[in-house]
């Protein structure tokens, strides 16, 4: 059976940004009917890809080539000004307006050209967005008036209403609750036609029929989801451990054997130099013995010599085919608090926008607080730490708490990493905040980096241990939204930091498989108010 013909093929593109930073050289790629999920680390090109798909960024050299319509929905999506109202975001504002001239007597030959084969574009219209859950949404309101998450679910209706045969996506959950991530993984189940997706959502990624990896700007494919792909790649890391293993026994054993034969050598020379010194032997043939043994000597230490330079490559083409997983490691006993200890105590409280909340923090608890988007999950964090006031009753925190925010916007960007971790500990040496950095991955000349100059990644991880290693240690922790804008890797290093946390911890977000890593004893919904429910 012939193999179908790529939805997308990319052929030698090279791009570069003005700074000179290097995305692509040369690549080539060819993507196959259905869904199809684009994974990597932050900054592997991913999103850069699909802009260059889409036509938004031409590339230096190469092509690309799109079997069928295009459509896009880009990660900062811009559907229009804030006065654009959604019939216009869905293009079916001049049509909607035709038939119902025509059904008011204005059958005009305009009029009848613009409806096309379109008289149904409004129930067609309203259909889409009730799918999507945004029932609730007039074809005449504002976008300006929407949330982030209604603005994408309204950006997705608009390319299911075209249709395309080709559909990019670039992080389409990330602005998405709970019940608006389920609305479009239902979507996104039954769309036909050739689906990219860009995102770390791994509910949404076990759904896809392939997986292609962005790495060191080549993609390799694993066919069926994220969780076969993950199965494939722990068998061929394990392969790889393996080889690495073998690579430096075999470095070992050749400096042994070059050592070996150093000796001997020398054993050797030491002998002719000896006979022909002492005259044991006639002159001519300790002379022979001699060059003889020099001879050997450089052809045996030469071949040793290359047996052990091809063990160090055969080693280093090993170790590149394990991959920098690294995960965060740290103790943090200052941050421990003794079971039934008070944390947080909030008493009838009521914050911006009408939410009320009554709840008890004990001891070293692991909460998390989902709910719509709207629901006032941000603001209740930033009401616990102080941050705003509260319109109403008590919030009574008893431990050192910190808050890790949505941006990451704490450090000062002109600031090195030790810099900005010693400004929150101020009492420790510069020992012990480069030791306690380590075990955050910054390691030697990278914790001097300067903040403005980190990835998202390293941007995060430095955030996260400025918060960790504050002074007083946090025994309450707050973190709003953690896994947004985060790739799999930073994810599973959060993960880690968070195994490590023994204080009380406090985690608003959508992300559920994240969740239920990290060993929770609560979940809490705040919609009006703030209720315990089972776990999801």
């Amino acid at each position: 059976m012939p193999a179908p013909t790529p939805a997308v093929t990319c052929s030698g593109l090279t791009f570069a940004w003005p700074d000179g930073n290097a995305v692509f050289d040369d690549f080539s790629m060819a993507v196959s009917p259905g869904r199809t999920g684009l994974i990597g680390v932050n900054g592997s090109g991913k999103s850069t890809l699909l802009r260059i798909i889409a036509g938004e960024l031409a590339p230096a050299a190469g092509s690309v080539t799109v079997t069928g319509e295009l459509g896009y929905l880009p990660q900062n999506l811009v559907l229009g000004s804030p006065q654009t109202r959604v019939d216009e975001a869905l293009g079916i504002a001049r049509v909607v307006a035709a038939v119902r001239a025509i059904e008011a007597g204005d059958a005009s030959e305009d009029n009848f050209a613009r409806v096309g084969e379109d008289w149904d574009a409004e129930e067609r219209a309203r259909a889409a967005l009730d799918r999507l859950g945004l029932e609730q949404v007039p074809l005449d309101r504002r976008i300006g008036d929407l949330s982030g998450g209604e603005a994408v679910l309204l950006g997705l209706a608009a390319q299911f209403l075209r249709r395309p045969g080709v559909l990019l996506l670039d992080e389409p959950t990330n602005n998405l609750d709970l019940v608006a991530r389920h609305r479009l993984y239902e979507a996104v189940g039954s769309w036909k036609g050739t689906m990219v997706i860009v995102s770390h959502d791994r509910e949404l990624l076990d759904m896809v029929d392939q997986i292609g990896e962005l790495r060191y700007g080549q993609v390799r494919w694993y066919g069926g989801n994220l969780s076969a792909y993950e199965a494939a790649v722990a068998v061929e890391q394990e392969a790889a451990e393996r080889a690495v293993r073998a690579a430096e026994s075999d470095v070992q054993r050749q400096k042994r054997e070059l050592t070996e034969a150093r000796i001997k050598l020398d054993r050797r020379l030491r002998y002719g130099q000896k006979m022909e010194d002492t005259g044991r032997s006639p002159k001519i043939l300790a002379h022979g013995l001699k060059r003889r043994a020099q001879v050997s000597a450089g052809k045996l230490r030469t071949g040793h010599a290359d047996r052990l330079d091809e063990a160090k490559e055969r080693l280093a083409a090993a170790e590149e085919s394990v991959r920098d997983d690294d995960e965060i490691r740290i103790d943090l006993p200052a941050t421990a608090v003794p079971s039934g200890r008070g944390v947080l105590a909030l008493h009838e409280m009521e914050i911006r926008y009408g939410a009320r909340a009554e709840a008890l923090v004990r001891g070293p608890e692991r909460i998390a607080l989902v709910g719509r988007n709207g629901a006032g999950k941000t603001t209740l964090l930033r009401t616990i730490t102080g941050e705003i006031p509260a319109v109403s009753g008590e919030v009574k925190v008893s431990v050192p708490v910190r808050c890790l925010p949505q941006r990451l916007d704490l450090l000062d960007p002109r600031l090195t990493v030790v810099r900005n971790v010693a400004r929150a500990a101020p009492a420790a040496t510069e020992n012990q905040i480069r030791a306690q950095l380590a075990r955050f991955l910054f390691r030697g000349r990278r914790a001097d980096q300067q903040a403005g100059t980190l990835s998202g990644g390293e941007l995060f991880r430095a955030t996260l241990a400025s918060l960790l290693l504050a002074e007083p240690a946090p025994q309450l922790l707050l973190l709003d939204e953690p896994t947004n804008n985060l790739d799999m890797a930073s994810v599973r290093q959060l993960s880690g930091a968070l195994r490590s946390y023994r204080g009380a911890l406090i985690v608003a977000s959508h992300d559920v498989p994240f969740l239920r890593e990290l060993g929770l004893t609560r979940w809490l919904r705040l919609d009006g108010t703030l209720t315990e429910i089972d776990p999801l």
